[in-house]
């Protein structure tokens, strides 16, 4: 295994969404409207080697235009001229983040694949072509690691970069590439610092002894 995958999505969400569980009358299924992937080698010099980013044209369990909210917009940057613009079917968007993916085993900060494929896919009519053995959850690497799980519980994938004081472009919290970027960051880091190994990579996490 020479390299892994970091990756974060934007999906769907309305005021409030989150605590409804997505289960009001008016709120939209969270299906992803962009994936952003950065390929973080496992090699020793641990390099950044790649990144990956799409927008996704949402459409609705009916098949019509899902319309973003502007809650959706204020929290990710992205509106509505951007999708239409810029946003391709969900099926092409998966075939290309499959293939940036390769063999290798891919990580989000909690378990982004669930809005990806087990529900995006469904949604859109798509056959999921990763199984859930090939994601794992880039926080319980960075438990292995030895942050205390208290500080992990109110960390987000946007801060964590910040959390261990690294610097590098400006990023934007709750966007897809930004977000993976700076878990990717983070994770090299403790691979440089000693603190995880590139065997640790491998799918099922190990805690260890």
């Amino acid at each position: 295994m020479s390299h892994a995958i970091i990756f974060d999505c934007e999906f769907l969400t309305a005021p409030g969404a989150m605590s409804r569980l997505w289960g009001g009358p008016l709120d939209p299924d969270p299906t992803v409207v962009q994936i952003g992937a950065v390929k973080l080698s496992l090699a020793p010099e641990f390099a950044l080697l790649d990144e990956f980013q799409v927008l996704i044209a949402p459409k609705d369990r009916f098949g019509g235009k899902a319309l973003l909210d502007p809650f959706f917009t204020e929290l990710t940057g992205i509106d509505q001229a951007s999708v239409d613009r810029d946003g391709i079917p969900m099926i092409d968007a998966l075939t290309r983040f499959e293939d940036f993916a390769g063999d290798c085993t891919l990580w989000s900060w909690g378990k982004d694949e669930l809005y990806l494929y087990a529900i995006s896919s469904y949604i859109a009519g798509c056959e999921p072509a990763l199984p859930p053995q090939r994601f794992g959850n880039a926080s319980a690497l960075v438990l292995k690691a030895g942050v205390p799980y208290e500080d992990l519980k109110k960390t987000t994938s946007g801060k964590l970069a910040d959390y261990f004081g690294l610097e590098g472009r400006q990023r934007r919290q709750h966007d897809a590439l930004d977000d993976a970027m700076s878990v990717a960051l983070s994770l090299q880091h403790l691979l440089q610092d000693g603190r995880l190994a590139p065997g640790d990579f491998r799918l099922p996490v190990q805690a260890r002894s």
